[in-house]
């Protein structure tokens, strides 16, 4: 079934000619729920992640109802960051482009109140954070009775940073008689009490359990150690090369130290966190937006509204601690129609929760092993020849448009370059492949030590629980594969495979492939001399017998 158009949903013209010079045409799966319903007046409910269209799903049906003529304030749209509060607003300006006389604001702490006092006069729609909202509405620079419409919008996210309280102030202050939106990626309890008390009758609009992670993004994960979390991510940095990407950190201490480990290996990296001034979060940012630095790492609620189309990639650098924070992380890639990735670094048992995210999400998640040193050698050596090839079609790009034919005049075809090397590989006696060599291994740099223990596939999220549980990776994650041929049996250090086979009608009795001596215990995990024991009590004598023994 075809997605619908923005023209035939009977929009204002003035708002279907800002969203055609946007770019966009067809509307998402929430914009086509959400704009006819919103156009109506209805109350609504939108679950829907970021990156999928909410903001023109309750922007445009809101504008369309602006009357420019009435110089107050007919529309409030809640968010929970300063950084999204300026976003929207600023979209809400593209979109009202040829809508004159209609005047936006964002109001947000960290500025100064008096200067949103000042530029308060006259604003038909407020989009702010609902702290500073309320400090507007008690001095009463923000007032209510002309507001026909509001929106909370990532309102699981402003339950999250405690504003609980607020939404529930701002909107018993409302009048009653208003057209209440509210959006929100996931629908925790205390979110559908708030629509339950102040939402008539309001339409759900459901994005279905299964695209609540965008399939543009393929995801993956790693089973690591602790300590080797900063080389792994480098290695997938450098396997990758993301042009933008966001690691996510569960605690601000934390984001200072990945920045810095970052820094200190070459990387250009900043940490955002709720601790830096707002001046500093705003630079960071800008930094960030403008592409100085590459790779931001960031706390959840820091990185709340961010929305820089292009980043490529997501770190779970830490797994999150809500499922609810893995779908809004990973949707800060793969938007608006492109691709991204999502690497998640899982310690030991935190492999249990990756599965747990797994089905909340309905989500597809890869294991991947670790890649090896010679892995990446090969890439950064086959990406250096690539460069090498493109600059030698570049000089004959360069040599042909100048008028001279590849062949006519050898000599004359050859550039200072080729006759130094040619010059070289006759001083050394060597060939030029042998030269070629070495100056590959040069531009490679020299090669580290291995600093990573395992380079085995974990084991797959659906399968922990239910594979045989015998072996183990020591730190308390699933059975693990070997990742070179992708089957499920372990071989030891010593190449040697175990056999197992079902011994007599009891449990699961395993040998060592040397000499057949049982090396294993019992299907209950007791060895040999503990299960005979065992038997002998149950029959009634060998206890009683030790007992006696004792006694005499």
């Amino acid at each position: 079934m075809e997605a619908a158009t923005f023209e035939s949903m009977e929009l204002d013209a003035r708002l279907l000619r800002a969203v055609g010079e946007m770019g966009f045409a067809q509307a998402s799966p929430i914009q086509e729920q959400a704009i006819p319903a919103a156009r109506k007046g209805r109350d609504l409910i939108g679950q829907a992640q970021t990156g999928t269209g909410k903001t023109a799903a309750f922007g445009l049906p809101l504008l369309e109802r602006i009357d420019p003529e009435l110089k107050k304030v007919q529309a409030l749209v809640l968010l929970p960051t300063r950084e999204l509060a300026m976003q929207v607003a600023e979209e809400f300006r593209r979109f009202a482009k040829f809508m004159d006389g209609i005047k936006i604001l964002p109001v947000y702490g960290g500025q100064e109140i008096g200067k949103q006092i000042r530029a308060m006069r006259g604003v038909n729609v407020v989009v702010g954070t609902p702290g500073r909202v309320m400090d507007h509405m008690r001095r009463h620079t923000i007032k209510t009775e002309h507001i026909h419409t509001v929106v909370l919008d990532e309102a699981d996210e402003m339950l999250n940073m405690g504003f609980l309280e607020d939404m529930e102030t701002i909107l018993s202050q409302l009048p009653e008689e208003r057209q209440t939106m509210m959006f929100s990626a996931t629908m925790p309890p205390a979110i559908v009490d708030i629509s339950q008390r102040f939402l008539r009758e309001p339409e759900m609009i459901q994005v279905a359990q299964k695209e609540l992670t965008v399939p543009r993004i393929t995801q993956y994960y790693y089973q690591v150690n602790e300590e080797n979390k900063a080389e792994v991510m480098s290695r997938l940095l450098d396997m990758y090369t993301p042009r933008m990407s966001i690691v996510f950190c569960n605690k601000k201490k934390e984001v200072d130290e990945v920045a810095r480990e970052l820094q200190g290996r070459g990387y250009q990296a900043e940490g955002l966190h709720g601790d830096l001034k707002q001046e500093q979060r705003d630079q960071v940012m800008n930094r960030f937006r403008k592409g100085r630095t590459n790779i931001l790492v960031a706390t959840d609620v820091a990185a709340r509204g961010i929305d820089v189309g292009n980043v490529e990639a997501v770190f779970n650098y830490d797994i999150p601690q809500d499922d609810e924070y893995y779908v809004h992380r990973i949707g800060r890639t793969g938007r608006a129609g492109r691709e991204g990735l999502a690497f998640s670094l899982a310690v030991g048992r935190e492999l249990y929760k990756l599965r747990d995210i797994q089905r909340y999400c309905k989500a597809v998640m890869i294991p991947q092993a670790v890649p090896t040193l010679e892995e990446l050698t090969k890439i950064r050596a086959e990406r250096i020849l690539d460069e090498a090839e493109r600059a030698r079609e570049a000089a004959l790009g360069k040599r042909e448009a100048s008028g001279r034919r590849a062949g006519e005049n050898q000599e004359e075809d050859k550039t200072a370059l080729s006759a130094l090397v040619e010059r070289a590989c006759s001083e050394l006696g060597c060939s030029g492949t042998d030269l070629a060599a070495a100056l590959l291994r040069l531009a490679l740099g020299e090669t580290k030590e291995d600093g990573i223990d395992s380079y085995c596939l974990p084991c797959p999220l659906d399968e922990l629980g239910r594979r045989n549980r015998g072996r183990r990776d020591g730190r308390g994650g699933g059975r693990r594969f070997d990742g070179r041929d992708g089957g499920g049996r372990r071989f030891d250090g010593r190449e040697r495979r175990e056999r197992r086979f079902d011994g007599r009608e009891g449990g699961e009795r395993r040998f060592d492939g040397r000499d057949g001596r049982e090396s294993r215990f019992d299907g209950r995990g007791r060895s040999r001399s503990r299960f005979d024991r065992a038997e002998r009590d149950r029959k009634g004598f060998g206890r009683q017998e030790r007992m006696r023994s004792k006694a005499g």
